[in-house]
């Protein structure tokens, strides 16, 4: 009699377990997916490589953007599909500081604490055609005062005439994308694959 009084608590508190997580779970079915611009919404730091993976991982619990300082990260709603409740980062708007806060107090492998210069969050690109000291339209810098990373990431050409140069050191973490007073945002962040310069067919 005990052990069947025993197998119903089980049972009951299971059920209870299931029926508690079922809205969450339904939630990344009952919204459309809508295709995100990969410029403007970035994992935060320490996220797993592969998307679907970290989908599955990510619980949605929201500790990551609590912690955040700057306030940068934000999460899929209505738009996401089944990445609702994940965690971006929009650098045009806030970019990633790289305090390391987010991977601390993620509960999950979604994020995984990993060294400043080891991040991949992707890489810098600048559009020579539109950055101000590329085109000889004054002297800018922003980029370069005030990555994280120094000189190793992103500086100046060689002959220091302000014309930004990024290196293999960049972590992709969008503050130069933040700071840009150009209007067109000539610097991004995109797959190391793309490079460090924008390409123009002609």
């Amino acid at each position: 009699m005990q052990r069947r009084t025993f197998l119903q608590s089980v049972l009951y508190g299971f059920g209870i377990l299931a029926s508690a997580s079922l809205p969450y779970a339904m939630s990344r079915f009952m919204v459309s997916d809508a295709k995100a611009d990969p410029l403007t919404h970035l994992r935060p730091p320490g996220a797993l490589k592969d998307d679907d993976a970290f989908i599955n991982a990510c619980i949605g619990c929201g500790l990551c953007g609590e912690v955040c300082p700057p306030r940068c990260i934000k999460f899929y709603q209505h738009e996401g599909g089944d990445k609702v409740n994940t965690p971006y980062i929009n650098p045009e708007e806030k970019a990633c500081i790289l305090c390391n806060k987010c991977m601390e107090v993620c509960p999950t492998a979604s994020l995984q604490e990993t060294p400043v210069k080891e991040i991949d969050m992707g890489i810098s690109q600048i559009d020579r055609l539109a950055c101000y000291p590329w085109v000889d339209r004054g002297i800018c810098g922003a980029c370069v005062s005030i990555c994280p990373l120094g000189e190793r990431a992103i500086s100046f050409n060689m002959w220091n005439q302000y014309r930004p140069v990024v290196h293999d050191a960049c972590v992709g973490c969008g503050l130069c994308v933040e700071v840009c007073p150009h209007p067109s945002l000539p610097i991004r962040i995109v797959e190391r694959s793309q490079g460090t310069v924008m390409r123009h067919s002609i």
